[in-house]
């Protein structure tokens, strides 16, 4: 059996009182955690999951999430992490899309359910189990456990080329598609990211973000490899996040964007109180030379950066190279390769900006049930990313922007990113994005939404005028600004720019 899937064993058996897992008031050791997930294990071959078969998730990070992410593939049976924020009929959709034969949810899921099962004819009502207790038409997940839930599940033949997961985008473009991993390219996330992130047995792994989302397994799987500690916070809170690092003393933690900027701007923020963090990893979105500056400078020689995709290329910015690679996303991992491709599919020459294509051990093995998908983002081996960048002499990445997101006004190119750089810096910007809206006269022309500091006050005519003042070009002046209370995310907490671009144009039709 491939070893990916006894991970969980190795550690009760080697390190058995050691804490495994924290969760709000429960700490489990790994002989504890172990014996859950054997029992989820027992449970889901009682219930008939079989080898290939795809169980979905519809969970709120909680500690039955994580047992169930290590008890599906131990047999053999494929992992469809879904998120809780689906509506009806995306909700169908996934489901019937990935075929799932069984469900583990949460009660305040059941309505939705109730909704869509007509529609899935493959998923009966006894193979829906409900982690906070039984409902009417619902098992409950904990109640079976203890009744089904004995010794060893039968052992399962499992390769390396056996299909771990499939994860849905989160959705910023388009519609969803389901990602297919290997337990291959999972034992890549083990200990590529092990060695990256200066991982070990010792580290303590704070994840503060939705564990429905990809960018989770990148300190997920490091961190159950090496047997290290996983702290998991059910939602994410600053404050409580910095209260967390410094109780349990963590050493290692990602976060997205705007999570980042949360944290520095808390009222309980304090260096001190995050002395014991080793790394702190920025991925999902790109992070503002401005906020790196501060992050740099108040908790210096901790800063990393991740640019990846889902599909399986990275490229990694290391804590070392932060300063004097500045405004970098890093460079590939060894065993990973990396292109820049002009429109004329002709290499790029060094600074020229083109699409990003790389290719490495991590990438998927396809888009479920969409050959056709497939093939247009696989060629010849190659990943084509669909974002712009450049590399400088030492082969290091500067992301320019996502292709889709480049505005195109009266025929000159305009890269949101550039634009939001130079908006971040405003001292009352906490947050801004910037997108093309359609314009009669220029096709396209840029706005920017923006969310402001606590107590800030300035008004959108100012910061206009303020922004503009100081671009680089003439045409990559902002039409608009838009001060808004929050931006709508998707559940990996990515800013959906679509939406904003959508809402913005249905609000002001003259533009077009």
């Amino acid at each position: 059996m491939l070893q990916l899937a006894t991970l969980t064993r190795h550690h009760a058996k080697f390190r058995p009182d050691e804490i495994a897992v924290v969760f709000e008031e429960e700490r489990l050791t790994w002989r504890e955690f172990d014996r859950r997930v054997s029992g989820c294990a027992c449970l889901l071959q009682w219930l008939g999951v079989r080898k290939g078969d795809r169980v979905a998730t519809v969970l709120a990070n909680c500690r039955e999430l994580l047992e169930v992410y290590w008890a599906v593939p131990s047999i053999g049976a494929v992992l469809v992490p879904l998120s809780p924020l689906l509506m009806a009929p995306g909700l169908a959709s996934l489901l019937r899309d990935s075929g799932a034969v069984c469900l583990i949810t949460q009660r305040s899921m059941a309505p939705l359910v109730d909704q869509v099962r007509d529609e899935l004819p493959g998923l009966r009502a006894e193979h829906v189990l409900m982690v906070d207790g039984a409902t009417a038409d619902y098992p409950g997940y904990e109640a079976l456990l203890k009744s089904y839930a004995e010794g060893r599940a039968r052992p399962v033949a499992l390769t390396q080329d056996d299909l771990f997961n499939v994860m849905y985008t989160s959705g910023t473009t388009g519609l969803p598609k389901g990602i297919m991993h290997s337990h291959f390219v999972r034992s890549m996330y083990c200990t590529l990211f092990a060695a990256a992130w200066r991982m070990r047995p010792e580290s303590v792994v704070l994840h503060t973000g939705a564990i429905v989302f990809n960018g989770a397994f990148v300190t997920l799987m490091p961190c159950f490899y090496l047997g290290a500690r996983y702290v998991l916070q059910r939602q994410f809170n600053a404050e409580e996040a910095i209260e967390i690092i410094a109780r349990e003393q963590v050493t290692h933690t990602m976060m997205v964007p705007a999570q980042i900027i949360a944290l520095l701007h808390s009222p309980n923020f304090s260096p001190d109180k995050l002395a014991s963090l080793e790394m702190i990893l920025s991925l999902g979105a790109p992070l503002y030379q401005e906020h790196k500056d501060l992050l740099n400078r108040l908790l210096p020689d901790r800063f990393y950066e991740l640019y990846g995709l889902t599909e399986g290329f990275w490229t990694i910015l290391d804590k070392t190279q932060s300063l004097r690679k500045a405004g970098s996303v890093g460079s590939p991992p060894c065993f990973y390769e990396m292109r820049i491709v002009r429109e004329d599919g002709r290499d790029a020459a060094t600074g020229e900006v083109g699409e990003i294509v790389g290719r490495g051990p991590s990438l998927m093995l396809g888009y479920y049930g969409r050959p056709d998908l497939t093939e247009q983002a696989i060629r010849d081996g190659w990943l084509f990313t669909g974002d712009l960048g450049y590399t400088d002499g030492e082969g290091y990445l500067y992301l320019v922007d996502r292709k889709k997101d480049m505005i195109d006004s009266g025929g000159v190119k305009i890269y949101p990113k550039d634009v939001e750089e130079v908006a971040a810096r405003h001292p009352a910007v906490r947050e801004v994005a910037v997108f093309g809206v359609a314009h009669e006269k220029w096709g396209e022309t840029p706005v920017a939404a923006v969310l402001l500091r606590s107590g800030a006050s300035v008004s959108a005519g100012e910061l206009l005028d303020w922004i503009n003042e100081r671009v680089g070009a003439r045409y990559q002046r902002l039409h608009a600004v838009q001060i808004m209370d929050d931006f709508p995310r998707n559940a990996a907490g990515k800013t959906l720019k679509r939406e904003m671009r959508d809402a913005y144009q249905i609000g002001h039709p003259e533009n077009h």
